[in-house]
């Protein structure tokens, strides 16, 4: 694995010292690389196993903040139940959801979405149980982008919050965003830092709902409101293992509060 931007190294290491600490990831793109079919999506190995180890350690907890539906999220991450998962970017924890859905709506935007695929090869469709994402990652140019267009067009007669991520484009029933998982998981455990990892235009809500003690690590190219940044999901690997090493030595020297 590579080493760390010196910058990184030093805000992990600060975070590392918190009284309690929360740790966050969204998964494709940065625990897992990015691949064709989305089923075939893996955390990679030494990633996986350094979040599990980080939610072991005395005050630590470890969370992967999805777009991904949560049943997907927890069969393709394989993450023990110590490792908080949230899915449908950030509406769907393991006590469900906060707000009613509308199925009728839900049903009409597939609907919409599925026939906007309809003769477009490498266009899909996702079903989750708040939202609709249509896919063109595996489709051509031309074809993605009348997709996509065709979709904006027939989402103004429909109620749902529209999110734009990388070649997909997401429809949801019920309103909430990685940011709002952010401040959730952040009350919940109590934690005085939070460290998060993402890679796409979804996670910036996340960036955004950071505070000074926080740490924001935007994975990849591209703008962001993330304070650093590395280069890949190995690199993620990287400052896992290292907030890992930190942490566990810094619990070794003293007697951090528990969660």
């Amino acid at each position: 694995m590579s080493d760390l931007p010196p910058d990184v190294a030093t805000a992990l290491d600060e975070a590392a010292s918190a009284a309690r600490l929360l740790v966050t990831s969204d998964f494709d793109g940065t625990l897992s690389p990015i691949v064709n079919n989305p089923s075939d999506a893996r955390p990679l190995p030494h990633a996986g196993q350094a979040l599990i180890e980080l939610a072991e350690l005395p005050a630590t907890a470890a969370a992967l903040i999805s777009g991904r539906a949560l049943r997907d999220l927890r069969t393709l991450s394989s993450m023990p139940p110590t490792v908080q998962l949230v899915g449908s970017h950030g509406a769907e924890f393991d006590s469900g959801f906060s707000h009613d859905i509308d199925q009728d709506l839900l049903q009409q935007i597939t609907d919409a979405l599925t026939s906007i695929a309809s003769g477009r090869p490498g266009v899909t469709v996702e079903t989750k149980p708040a939202s609709v994402a249509l896919h063109v990652r595996n489709a051509s140019e031309s074809d993605g982008d009348a997709a996509l267009r065709e979709a904006r067009a027939a989402s103004e007669g429909w109620e749902a919050h529209a999110t734009a991520g990388k070649a997909v484009l997401e429809f949801a029933v019920i309103s909430t965003d990685k940011g709002e998982a952010i401040d959730i998981l952040r009350d919940q455990y109590d934690a005085t830092a939070v460290v998060f990892f993402g890679d796409d235009v979804t996670d910036e809500k996340a960036f955004r709902r950071l505070r000074d003690a926080d740490v924001g690590v935007k994975v990849g190219p591209g703008e962001t409101l993330a304070r650093f940044r590395i280069g890949s999901p190995e690199d993620v690997a990287t400052a896992l293992r290292h907030l890992v090493d930190t942490r566990r030595r810094l619990s070794d020297q003293q007697s951090p509060l528990a969660f």
